[in-house]
């Protein structure tokens, strides 16, 4: 059986706000180009920590215990991610070229689609984990900050060798 949530984002905001049938469940609070991302699902309060230059890496912290409980590697071109959370291990990847669809699926069959823009967008569950939903949402929203600094450094050569 599907669940469905909805998450929307002000477009110059950095609080995505999670939906179950119009009630919010959760939120991620991520300081632009911080190191830190605050989430909240369903009353259980957690920390985004990325750490490392070229292997970089998330810690995932549930902050009731201060323990890491998780981590998230990324590859080389930031078009797949490894989320290990416990015992547990799922690969995060983009579903089309246009980076608005995006899974999370693990070996027992749990699979989240995601689906949006920048603002507003879809969670399609076969099992609710809810962790991993946050975990979805911090992953898309990095990779957007990550390709908004490559795209800023390839203009600013471009714009300083008009004057």
């Amino acid at each position: 059986m599907q669940t469905q949530f909805t998450w929307k984002k002000g477009l110059f905001s950095d609080l995505f706000q999670i939906y179950n049938n119009d009630n919010q469940i959760g939120k991620l609070k991520d300081n632009s180009f911080s190191q830190v991302a605050k989430g909240e699902i369903q009353q259980k309060e957690y920390t985004f920590k990325s750490k490392g230059i070229m292997n970089y890496r998330t810690e995932i912290i549930d902050n009731s215990s201060s323990q890491i409980i998780g981590e998230i590697k990324y590859n080389n071109w930031m078009t797949k991610a490894s989320i290990d959370i416990g015992e547990s291990k799922a690969l995060w990847q983009y579903d089309n070229f246009w980076s608005t669809k995006w899974s999370i699926t693990q070996s027992d069959g749990i699979q989240i689609r995601f689906s949006g823009s920048s603002s507003k967008g879809e969670i399609q569950c076969n099992k609710v984990d809810e962790l991993l939903i946050l975990t979805g949402l911090y992953v898309i929203n990095y990779h957007w900050q990550t390709t908004l600094v490559v795209i800023i450094a390839a203009l600013i050569p471009i714009y300083l060798s008009l004057f």
